[in-house]
């Protein structure tokens, strides 16, 4: 029996996960960690935290699964993006990791663009600066920490720090290195005219591979410490997204997958570049070899509806514990009974400040045009309904460019709910599914590790294996022109209030 490991680096805990050829999961076990927050808006990490987690993790799975070590075909990686890891040249950890969330750098951001140009910035990475990446996160440590920055020898994300700790090798690939910022994106690799720009030395980084490449293999001293074999190949890998979008069978084009967590992504694959100067989406390479993909981060999605539920729903609650059931299903069917529109209400999701289609820090949620009359069944279908034109707005940025979908596929927690579905099947135009596993990342770097290990001959046949849809909903006619309205109204919100917003934050 051959079997594949996939490890996925998260922000709230690490999954280590074993399927087998027939890309049936056997087992999995996730090890949580903390996140510590120093300042207001500063987020970091323990690197070894992380390790940590990976070898318990491991040696839970192959206790728990009798797995033998040498049966282990390969090994995939995925994580968080856009960390940064900073490493002495003895390979220790010199800081806490300021991963993705981190919102310290917006000077930095500016920077960037003084550096190297605002449309140059974009024509090279795709992507304008933002404080998320991991970019301006060294440009912060050069500024504040210059006598850390002097002692650093080698930059790693997340994922590819556990990749150095199991193989004693440095090396990134393409999908999760196109969210750090320093590379042409075109040409998929490093871009030596931003790395001088940024006074960052090329020696600093990692090797660049594909995320189907073998990167390294198990060294003596991890497989002491994890129980794998010495030797077992280590692929590259992938991003947490682009390892979803492989998980979820999302690697041609045409295909989609939106995921409604926290934040809410839409995630499209392109066989050529293409690039939004206005910085609306992001445009990174795809987990696929010669593929783009285009990918939009609402910030506020479910937790919009969790701030929603904490906020006013306690009755929902309380009927919840009463009926042995999640409070969002009895919310889900109170929204259920509002009337497109919520009864001439709408919701911009912007609790977080917001990165697509508008980057923008300082717009704020809104509840526009709240009456006396409205219950808490309207609010809560116009905040489903608010995220819901959030993703249409994302998905037409991607059409304008080029990007046709005809298919979409819904992941996350937000996925169970089917009036949640069927609003993005009306409001996309597009027949809109769910998986009937949705095993996400570590099941997309466990398939890449197939290929890289023999097990499959291409990523498109093993995800014809593993990726099996469940529910298929069809838009509804009559419904996406009842929304066109309240939708074409939702976009003229913003553009009315963006300047308020930032009078607002002033105050």
């Amino acid at each position: 029996m051959k079997y594949l490991l996939g490890i996925d680096i998260g922000t709230s805990g690490t999954k280590v996960a074993l399927y087998d050829s027939g890309a049936k999961r056997i087992c999995a076990k996730t090890i949580e960690y903390p996140l510590y927050q120093p300042r207001n808006g500063w987020a970091e990490q323990d690197p070894l935290d992380w390790w940590n987690a990976t070898v318990e993790g491991t040696k839970a799975v192959m206790a728990k699964s009798g797995a033998k070590p040498e049966e282990i075909a390969g090994i995939g990686l995925s994580g968080q993006m856009h960390g940064l890891v900073m490493l002495d040249k003895d390979g220790n950890v010199l800081r806490p990791s300021i991963i993705w969330c981190d919102q310290r750098t917006a000077s930095e951001a500016d920077q960037i663009n003084r550096l190297v140009g605002e449309k140059r910035v974009i024509e090279i990475t795709a992507n304008p600066p933002m404080t998320g990446f991991t970019a301006a996160k060294i440009l912060w440590v050069q500024n504040n920490e210059p006598e850390i920055y002097a002692r650093c020898e080698h930059i790693l994300l997340p994922k590819d720090y556990i990749r150095y700790m199991l193989t004693n090798e440095f090396a990134t690939e393409v999908s999760d290195a196109a969210g750090m910022q320093l590379m042409d994106i075109p040409a998929r690799d490093w871009s030596p005219e931003i790395l001088e720009k940024l006074h960052i030395s090329r020696s600093m980084l990692g090797s660049m591979h594909e995320s189907v490449d073998i990167t390294g293999k198990v060294s003596r001293k991890a497989s002491l410490e994890t129980g794998l074999a010495k030797g077992t190949i280590v692929v590259g890998g992938a991003g947490d997204n682009p390892a979803a979008a492989v998980g979820t069978g999302v690697v041609s084009e045409s295909k989609a997958f939106t995921s409604l967590g926290s934040s809410a992504v839409v995630y499209a694959v392109s066989d050529k570049v293409s690039i939004d100067m206005q910085g609306r989406v992001h445009t990174l390479c795809a987990s696929v070899p010669g593929k783009w993909t285009l990918m939009s981060c609402t910030q506020g999605a479910g937790l919009s509806l969790q701030w929603l539920r904490n906020t006013v729903c306690a009755p929902e609650i309380a009927q919840a514990e009463r009926e042995g059931v999640d409070p969002y299903k009895v919310m889900d069917a109170l929204a259920a009974s509002a009337p497109i529109g919520a009864d001439r209400l709408l919701y911009l999701p912007y609790l977080m400040g917001e990165r697509s289609p508008h980057p923008d820090p300082y717009c704020r949620g809104v509840f526009f045009g709240l009456s006396a009359k409205h219950g808490r069944e309207n609010l809560i279908r116009a905040v489903l309904e608010g995220v819901a034109y959030s993703q249409r707005e994302c998905v037409d940025v991607f059409r304008e460019m080029g990007v046709e979908i005809s298919d979409m596929l819904v992941t996350g927690g937000g996925g169970r709910s089917k009036l949640w579905r069927q609003m993005l099947a009306d409001l996309y135009g597009c027949p809109v599914s769910i998986l009937d596993s949705d095993e996400g990342p570590a099941l997309g770097v466990a398939l890449l590790a197939g290929v890289a290990a023999g097990v499959y001959s291409s990523i498109e046949e093993a995800c014809g294996i593993a990726i099996r849809k469940d529910v298929v909903l069809e838009p509804d006619k009559t419904a996406n022109e009842s929304y066109e309205p309240y939708y074409q109204l939702y976009k003229k919100l913003y553009l009315s209030l963006k300047d308020d917003f930032k009078t607002l934050a002033s105050l």
